[in-house]
């Protein structure tokens, strides 16, 4: 199973800060990861990117409970820009970093496109900027949805945390755009 951008311990980083964000943002994504893993029962999960929001608190705690449930899926991390926990950490969490990237075959995992070291060979895998996609209403309404996005030689994966925001995106001509309407994927473009 392959995702971006989990942002554990995001709401937490907020509260030590004083700001009331509260924990069931943290419980929601991890009841879905846990849902996800135990409908789809992958024998790996790798993340690429920004697994985790900041430094250690009272959510990665949790997160460390969490992962002695799931002990036997193997967990993969290609480090993102917010991925800033001591090595010894995500060792002890059963956590295999990879710093710059990953190959496995066809495909390479990156976080953050922009960054990588471009194998024009290779379709990449990446996360980073959240992408949103906007659709209009006749009414002159708006509404943003978190998406997919498949292009030429890289696809982007949403946030699966819900405390992220999204960037909105433009796909062009030949492009693929998959929307997160409602738990369900729904094709855009």
């Amino acid at each position: 199973m392959i995702l971006s951008d989990l942002h554990l311990g995001k709401a937490g980083h907020f509260r030590k800060s004083g700001i009331g964000i509260p924990q069931t943002i943290f419980r929601e994504d991890m009841q879905r990861l846990a849902s996800q893993i135990q409908y789809f029962k992958p024998k790996t999960l790798l993340v690429v990117g920004d697994l985790f929001h900041s430094t250690e608190n009272k959510e990665h705690e949790l997160f460390l409970k969490w992962r002695k449930d799931f002990s036997s899926v193997s967990c993969l991390l290609v480090k993102g820009n917010h991925d800033i926990l001591p090595a010894a950490w995500y060792q002890s969490a059963g956590i295999e970093v990879h710093q710059e990237g990953l190959t496995i075959g066809d495909f390479s995992f990156t976080h953050d496109i922009e960054s990588a070291k471009f194998n024009s060979e290779k379709y990449y895998f990446t996360g980073h900027i959240h992408p949103g996609i906007i659709m209009n209403g006749l009414g002159k309404q708006t509404l943003r949805f978190p998406c997919f996005y498949f292009g030429k030689e890289f696809a982007v994966l949403p946030a699966f945390g819900k405390f992220t925001g999204t960037h909105p995106i433009k796909p062009r001509p030949g492009e693929h755009v998959f929307a997160l309407i409602e738990e369900k994927v729904m094709k855009i473009q």
